[in-house]
Order: C-alpha cells, then structure tokens, then sequence
C-alpha cells in the first residue's frame, strides 16, 4: 500500500482548468457605468428633446405656413416664407446691422476689455474693488440697463445731455436713440457697457493662468513691455481671446431683450435686429410662420457660423486639450 504525501495536490483538482473569475468584476464595473451614465444622460437628453429638438421642428413645420397663431396650421404656402426674407428690406437690414454689431464688438468692445483686464492683473491697490465694478454690469438685467440709459440719454433732460451742456458742448447731444444715425453707436455703447466686465473677466482667469516665470525670463533676456505681451501673453491667451470672440459674435446674432428695452428697434427699423423682427411679425403682427422662417434663418446663421468657427479656429484648441487630458490619464 502506497501512502501519498498530506500536502500534495490531488490529481484531478491539478488538472482542473482554473475559472476565469478575474474577468467577472471588470464586466460588472463596465454595466454600473453604463447604467450610471445611461441614468444620468436619459433625463438630460429627454428634457434637450422637449425644450430644444421639439420647437426647432415645430417652427420648421410651421414655417412652410401662413399661420396667425391660433388653431393649427392648414394654408400650407411651401417656400413663401422663406423667399420672403430675401424681398423683405427689414430683414436684410437687420442682417447688415448685425454686422455691424459683430465688427464693432470684435475691433472696440473685445481689445476695450483685453486692455483692462491687462491693466487690473497688474499689481495695483485695490484692484479687487477695481474688478467688481467692472463686472458689476454684467451682473445687472437687460431690463435695468435698458431703462437706465434710456433715462441717460433723453433729450435735453437726461445726464449725458445735461453733462456736455455743462462744458459747453449743448450741440453735441440731443437726438441719441431717437435720432437714425445715433441710434446704432449709442445702442453699442450700451451693449459695450453692459458686456464688457464679462469678457474681462474671462481674459483676466486666462491671464492668470500664464505662468510669471516666462515673463521673469524673457524680462532677463532683455525684451521690453510689447514684446513680452506681443510674443508671451497673446499666444498663450490665444484659446480664451478665440472663445469671447465666439460667444461676442453669438451673442450680437441673438440680441434682443436690451434692444426691446432701448429703443423697440427704432426708429424706422435702424435698431433692429433678427431676434427683434421676429417678436414683431410672431406676436404683434400674428404672422407666426413668416417669424418661424426668421427663427430658422437665424438659428442656421448660428449653427453654420458655430460648426465653421470649430473646425476652422477652435479645433487646434480642441486638439490640444485633448492631447493633454490623454497625457495626465
């Protein structure tokens, strides 16, 4: 009788092929993160439907109408609407005066912020309380800004008046909003004011994320105040000047609430924007499918505009915050 060893392994536990137990935990790791995420996306992309996808295809259906608002839809008028925009003089005037407000915002309002969020990143007493005033506007409503100014700019009586007429310029006022070359640049003025602080702000977090000791060195090196600016700040502030020129552009494209405030879009239609041109036809005038096609010409200018501007500018800021996330897995 042959006696086997206590510790040895019997044969048939030996050649038994071990389970592939490892695999089981990943597996299940990967189904709880796709139920996670699946949990918290459905709700957003069901509340996105609802709120953006469905009015987006609702205005698009009713636009091929001639519809008051009331009831449902039936005098079908195809491209109607559409063609009319291209014979309207109101529409193609708002789309010059959007240009013009886009230029404006990028060559005065844009390098106006950049300069102060340069000067308040400087070492300077109390540029805290320097910061919050500047961005204090930006923070009031549409509505509390537009009758603030209105108040400002009235003729004779308002404080912009009373205020040249105090050094001797009374010719200089006068018709601010109610005049049809004044009503644009004063109506700037006011987005300049409004909006500003905002874009500060932004170019301010990216200023301080530069870091000092490239500056310390060129500064070593010998390069002067310009070409520490002209060769270090705006490269490097390069991705945050792109994006406020994105959301400037945007934003001049969608204007409404401040203009409706101000001044209604006159006089005679020389303040008015796309946004305003479509509250008139779609709740003054009930020529609810002639503003559905103004909503669809506006929201295709935005999203021709966005999709370019992404692959022609942001894409290489894009890339690049790629690249680095995959560097810090």
């Amino acid at each position: 009788m042959t006696s086997t060893h206590l510790g040895a392994p019997h044969p048939a536990a030996a050649e038994e092929p071990l389970r592939p137990a490892a695999n089981v935990r990943p597996r299940a790791r990967r189904f709880r993160d796709w139920a996670t995420a699946f949990t918290f996306t459905v709700p957003a992309l069901i509340l996105f439907g609802l709120l953006v996808l469905a009015p987006i295809l609702f205005a698009l259906y009713v636009s091929f109408f001639n519809w008051g608002g009331f009831g449902s839809p039936s005098d079908f008028a195809g491209t109607d609407n559409f063609t009319r925009l291209f014979d309207d003089p109101v529409f193609l005037g708002d789309l010059w005066r959007g240009l013009v407000l886009v230029v404006l915002s990028i060559a005065l309002q844009l390098p106006f912020a950049l300069a102060m969020a340069v000067l308040l990143n400087q070492r300077l007493r109390g540029r805290a309380v320097y910061r919050m005033l500047f961005f204090a506007p930006y923070v009031l409503s549409e509505v509390i800004t537009g009758v603030l100014f209105v108040m400002i700019f009235a003729p004779d009586e308002g404080l912009a008046d009373k205020s040249l007429g105090s050094i001797g310029l009374d010719g200089v006022g006068g018709l601010w909003f109610a005049g049809q070359d004044t009503v644009l640049p004063t109506l700037f003025l006011v987005m300049m004011w409004k909006y500003f602080g905002f874009h500060m702000m932004l170019y301010l977090a990216g200023l301080q994320g530069i870091p000092s000791e490239l500056h310390d060195a060129a500064r070593i090196d010998g390069a002067g105040t310009w070409q520490r600016f002209r060769y270090i700040t705006l490269p490097l502030l390069g991705p945050t000047i792109r994006m406020t020129v994105f959301l400037s552009v945007i934003g001049s494209i969608q204007l409404f609430d401040l203009v409706w405030i101000v001044t209604q879009g006159g006089p005679d239609h020389h303040s008015e924007t796309m946004a305003v041109t479509l509250f008139q036809f779609g709740f003054k005038r009930y020529q609810v499918g002639y503003a559905s096609a103004i909503s669809i010409a506006m929201f295709l200018i935005s999203l021709v505009f966005a999709l370019g501007y992404q692959r022609l500018v942001l894409r290489r800021d894009t890339e690049g915050a790629l690249t680095t996330m995959r560097a810090n897995r």
